[in-house]
């Protein structure tokens, strides 16, 4: 009875409320900031995988042979590096060590901790612990073969004018194997 007394429909009462109603606001993204791009978080996720096992930079072990030299680096091998608790300074290297190298490494320890310290920048390295081991020995690097046969007069012309050497070398390659006749594989 109220309703008939007050002369509005239910209808009515709706268009009001629509007609009252604030401006739509625009969106605004509720936390987190800004939206960041996978290639900015790949670099903290690899951080965090080589700071779990043990390593803050991972140029370490992949220039290990750099850091201390060939006749080190083939009978030793980074496994990590430990910090005390809430420092960068003053670590512990890890190394595995092949064979019967370790009393020679004691004598050493001085100049590899000098060497990998050179490496960062800082007295990052203050000890040095060996654990016998396993090291995997060092691919000889890949030298590709010299090119013996000219390359062809037709082709030379428009391979001459690619600036870089290394493309160069690649796309006349793939020419010269292109241009000559199949052979049948050989088995041995």
């Amino acid at each position: 009875m109220a309703k008939a007394q007050s002369g509005e429909t239910p209808a009515r009462k709706a268009k009001d409320a629509k007609a009252k109603k604030a401006p739509a606001r625009s969106y605004e993204r509720p936390r987190g900031g800004e939206a960041r791009a996978i290639a900015d978080l790949v670099p903290e996720i690899g951080r965090t995988a080589f700071r779990k096992f043990g390593f803050i930079q991972s140029s370490v072990v992949s220039r290990w042979r750099e850091i201390v030299g060939d006749r080190l680096a083939d009978v030793t091998q980074p496994a990590m590096i430990r910090f005390p608790a809430g420092q960068k300074a003053g670590g512990t290297l890890h190394l595995t060590i092949n064979g019967a190298h370790a009393p020679m490494l004691q004598h050493v320890a001085p100049d590899i901790i000098g060497a990998v310290n050179r490496f960062f920048g800082y007295a990052a390295i203050a000890q040095v612990r060996m654990t016998h081991g396993q090291v995997a020995p060092a691919a000889p690097p890949v030298q590709p073969p010299a090119m013996l046969k000219p390359v062809p007069a037709e082709l030379g012309d428009s391979l001459r004018d690619i600036g870089d050497p290394e493309l160069r070398t690649v796309l006349e390659r793939m020419a010269a194997g292109l241009a000559a006749p199949p052979k049948l594989p050989r088995i041995s």
